[in-house]
């Protein structure tokens, strides 16, 4: 047996040839960071052993084998796409050449750190599956508690009407800080109504939809097509064009956009991201065609009760206060929850170093554990938030309650820590996404910035 190593510096292209007595393997390797990677080879033709061998070389890369001499194609190799094999033959058979075209190594061992993140995941390994991280977590995470369900019910009324009630007796120059106040408060209506659309807020599939239902309300948000949507999402995370919480603009829709379109993208993944899903909600929510149906009975019935809080609640707040009154004691505090809609969706699955991919190159188990990323914010947010930042362990599964999401994540830092993306909310962290994370290039696999004469530079790992 004979092995070899070599190292490709970023950008370069090179070939290298490893000897063994079965023949020639040729690696040429173009535009990867520096990377080492190792070939071995064994008598006799290049078979199944070797075949794994070089999976594990290239670590995840696609990669098209060709051999001129008799072979044939082996599908559903990991890693190996376009895999050609040799059939076996004597020990004396002539050399075999093969080429291997390798892409870039995983973007996040491309960077060692990244403004306002605490830790970058390492990619999962082969072989893991998302089940045996969900069998990994304390059985009693999942478990349904009626009392400490209902409590996170009255914690946001509760917050709410005290943010109300501030807001009639402050004074204006404290505005600020009551709707700061207000809209993450309000913003606890839609986290409970998220657990009801999971079925983990009760064990009664009735009181789910009622109690959903009725959180939503205020916030104008039609529950049934927002729980259809967002089942999608879990399902598909940051999988281009299917996942439904949000798709990244892509270079070729920023080229082609003129006007309007091409603002409303800048703004979107730029100093404007905090109202993003304001248009995410109106696209998604009120039109009958996006869904099936066998669902649209349940979308219509959604949309009455949106509709009966506004006829009935919206439009007399709107007689009575007027204009500015309306938009004092509505419009600011609904703004103020999708400040944090925006902004809980866009931090939960966008870094530099965290990519959108196709169908075909997805992996469940890489996009729940090592694609979403937990975040720290301050206490009181978490609180009136009812922690829908752990958001790590309700990607693993969505079955796990609000309240149990801190006990599920310290399970997966035992056992996962070293795959697990973790940021601190703040200005580093911010700027990071809005600045390096503009417009998903499918072709490069990487983030790119709006500007094309910057596209060919990669965005750069953090300086701390």
């Amino acid at each position: 047996m004979m092995a070899a190593g070599f190292t490709a510096p970023a950008g370069s292209a090179i070939s290298c040839q490893v000897t063994c007595l079965s023949g020639v393997l040729e690696l040429p390797v173009t535009g990867m960071r520096s990377t080492t990677m190792v070939s071995k080879c064994t008598m006799g033709a290049l078979a199944y052993s070797q075949v794994a061998a070089l999976k594990h070389t290239i670590a995840q890369s696609s990669t098209m084998l060709t051999n001129p001499t008799g072979s044939r194609t082996l599908s559903g190799l990991s890693g190996l796409r376009g895999l050609r094999l040799s059939r076996r033959g004597p020990k004396n058979e002539h050399t075999r050449n093969l080429t291997i075209v390798a892409t870039a190594a995983p973007l996040s061992r491309q960077f060692t750190s990244v403004p306002g993140f605490t830790q970058i995941g390492e990619p999962v390994p082969e072989g893991v599956n998302l089940s045996d991280v969900v069998k990994s977590l304390p059985k009693e995470v999942f478990e349904i508690d009626d009392v400490k369900a209902w409590q996170t019910v009255a914690i946001t009324v509760g917050a709410v009407a005290l943010g109300y009630a501030a807001l009639a007796v402050a004074p204006w120059y404290l505005y600020p800080l009551v709707y700061a106040y207000l809209g993450t408060a309000m913003t606890g209506l839609f986290v409970v109504g998220h657990d009801c659309g999971h079925n983990s807020f009760s064990r009664s599939q009735l009181v789910n939809d009622i109690v959903g239902t009725v959180m939503f309300m205020p916030l104008i948000y039609p529950f049934e097509p927002w729980r259809i949507k967002h089942n999608t999402h879990h399902a598909h995370t940051n999988k281009l064009i299917i996942d439904t919480a949000w798709q990244p603009f892509r270079p070729y829709m920023y080229d082609r956009a003129k006007g309007f379109a091409k603002f409303a993208m800048e703004a979107a993944m730029g100093p404007l991201w905090w109202i993003a899903s304001v248009g995410h909600w109106l696209f998604w929510h009120f039109d009958l065609s996006k869904y099936r149906p066998q669902d649209v009975q349940k979308v219509k019935v959604s949309l009455a009760a949106v509709a009966a809080f506004g006829v009935f609640v919206l439009l007399p707040l709107l007689f009575l206060t007027g204009p500015l009154g309306f938009v004092k004691w509505w419009v600011v505090p609904w703004l103020g929850y999708h400040f944090w809609m925006s902004t809980f969706t866009l931090v939960h699955h966008t870094a530099p170093h965290i990519p959108f991919k196709q169908a075909r190159e997805w992996s469940v188990v890489e996009a729940q554990l090592n694609g979403t990323i937990h975040c720290e914010y301050p206490a009181w947010i978490e609180f009136l938030c009812h922690d829908i930042s752990v958001h790590i362990p309700h990607h693993i599964s969505s079955k796990i309650p609000s309240y149990n999401l801190r006990k599920a994540y310290a399970s997966l830092q035992q056992n996962w820590d070293k795959h697990l993306n973790k940021a601190e909310f703040g200005v580093p962290l911010m700027t990071t996404i809005v600045t390096q994370c503009n417009l998903f290039d499918d072709k490069k696999k990487r983030w790119v910035k709006f500007d094309k004469a910057l596209r060919s530079e990669p965005v750069q790992p953090a300086e701390d």
